[in-house]
């Protein structure tokens, strides 16, 4: 089997019973283990108005993780584009760039990341910004790659800096999008799953070689819970299910020790819509998450696994970074 590139996606979680500075040390505890076991990257998700998510100054978040970190990329999962001034974020990466060089990712979202109200707010009542992310992104790129000294408005620090752009999207928009720039494209089917085929299969056929990418580069964005046994995988994972159910019915919680049946159980509305947020899950022990993910990726050509994390207690959600990493090899 053709060896997969594994990376993870944190949101600063916060878990029952702790803070928002205690979900950034772990956060800084799973980028140094994961760093250690040899991931590819650790990138950070753009959320708002969230209380339970400590990862909504992005940038800043990136910064504290790679000056805890020696190594392994630390990125966006994403930016949300539209809620910010091309110049803003080609000035934050710039300096994250300068600050670390050859090690940050810049991935970019055209979501807002939260309510219709705070992204109101964010984009101080235009709402109009999501409309423009490709004008947007290639704004971006001509900061970057600007080479004209008589240009009126340049980025400082980030003006002739080598910052991968990746397009991130749940539907099939981005993919169009990605696949035009020639881009490389993840694809969050951590919590979307339903276009993951359509946008794969869209984004292969139309991609154009770009002096960025000569050949497609699809990354999936998956949940997956490792442990010693099925059977704990399992158990383990029931705190990633109540978590959706909790986002389904607008009730939001911190993230919960895991239950004996999920807590939605016997509700079959709640059951089908959590079942198919999370079709791409996976669960198991390392043989069988072997088989599962390489039977995903090949199925999808992935040439990226990004997987979440949601396990409650911290020791376990290592050692599950550390399984998937085996299952791997």
């Amino acid at each position: 089997m053709e060896k997969i590139k594994l990376s993870a996606l944190d949101l600063a979680t916060v878990c029952k019973g702790q803070n928002a500075q205690q979900a950034i040390v772990r956060s800084v505890e799973a980028a140094q283990c994961i760093e250690e076991l040899g991931y590819e990257r650790i990138w950070f998700a753009e959320h708002h108005n969230m209380e339970h998510i400590a990862s909504s100054a992005t940038a800043v978040l990136i910064g504290h993780i790679a000056g805890k970190t020696n190594h392994i990329r630390i990125g966006s999962g994403g930016i949300m584009l539209p809620n910010h001034s091309p110049l803003v974020v080609a000035e934050q990466f710039g300096t994250l760039e300068t600050l670390y060089p050859g090690r940050i990712d810049l991935g970019l979202g055209r979501a807002p990341g939260t309510d219709q109200v705070t992204a109101m707010a964010l984009r101080r009542n235009n709402l109009n910004t999501a409309f423009y992310f490709k004008d947007d992104v290639q704004a971006l790129q001509q900061y970057f790659e600007n080479d004209d000294p008589s240009e009126k408005v340049r980025a400082f620090p980030g003006e002739g800096l080598d910052i991968p752009i990746y397009i991130l999207g749940s539907s099939t928009d981005s993919a169009h999008l990605a696949a035009e720039l020639g881009l490389p494209y993840a694809f969050a089917a951590h919590f979307a799953p339903a276009m993951l085929a359509q946008a794969a299969e869209i984004y292969r056929r139309e991609f154009k070689p770009s002096r960025h990418l000569k050949e497609p580069y699809f990354i999936a964005c998956v949940n997956i819970i490792g442990a010693e046994t099925t059977e704990e995988a399992d158990f383990l994972s029931t705190s990633l299910h109540n978590m959706f159910a909790g986002i389904i019915t607008n009730h939001r919680r911190p993230l919960s020790p895991p239950t004996e049946q999920p807590i939605y159980h016997g509700i079959p509305e709640i059951e089908r819509a959590v079942h198919s947020m999370t079709a791409c899950t996976f669960t198991g022990n390392e043989k069988t998450l072997k088989q599962d993910i390489y039977d995903f990726a090949k199925r999808y050509q992935v040439n990226e696994i990004m997987t979440t994390n949601y396990v409650y207690d911290n020791q376990k959600r290592l050692e599950s970074f550390r399984i998937i990493k085996e299952a791997l090899i």
